[in-house]
């Protein structure tokens, strides 16, 4: 599996975080789709090369569909940019702007072409890595008015936060390995 390779590539001081990558592939609160989703949204919103590949393959492994993968990276697209412009209205301290329509296009969100509570799912997993309560609020609402538990939305929660972690860990180790932003010695 894939994301066993990517597990072994963290350095020993990341250990939690390969353990909590293992456990959640095996998590059952939610379906395969939503999960293998999230792990692709989430690797998207972060976008760091070996995580995102590593991700990609083991979704496609799992057997998720080229459907799904598509509205999975459709969900952490739109929230990339909703995740701005509404973290940005929450920061403002003038709320004129919040009566104001977007004017930004988001239809996919309304018709994503797989069920709504997996594209809601990944949107707050997206949503989570941006740091945007307002998206947040508005899909965790969503999914808990339609009787999603707050354990799937844990869940999705949870392979945000270790996806980020892995890929931010990947990106510093990387980082280190060229010598960016470490001091020159003189």
């Amino acid at each position: 599996m894939a994301l066993e390779g990517l597990a072994a590539a963290l350095p020993p001081y990341a250990a939690d975080i390969a353990a909590n990558l293992k456990a959640l592939t095996e998590e059952t609160l939610l379906s395969e789709p939503q999960k293998w989703g999230c792990f692709v949204a989430s690797a998207h919103a972060v976008a760091t090369p070996a995580a995102l590949e590593a991700i990609e393959a083991a979704a496609a492994a799992a057997g998720l569909s080229v459907e799904v993968r598509s509205a999975a990276r459709g969900a952490a697209a739109i929230m990339a940019q909703n995740n701005v412009y509404f973290r940005a209205l929450a920061l403002m301290k003038n709320q004129d702007y919040r009566a104001l329509r977007s004017r930004l296009r988001m239809s996919l969100a309304f018709n994503p072409g797989v069920p709504k509570d997996d594209f809601d799912l990944w949107c707050v997993a997206a949503s989570a890595i941006h740091g945007c309560p307002d998206c947040l609020d508005a899909h965790e609402g969503a999914l808990r008015s339609r009787g999603v538990s707050a354990e799937a939305v844990q869940a999705a929660l949870r392979i945000a936060a270790v996806t980020h972690a892995v890929s931010r860990v990947l990106a510093g180790e990387t980082a280190a390995a060229q010598g960016v932003g470490l001091p020159v010695s003189t």
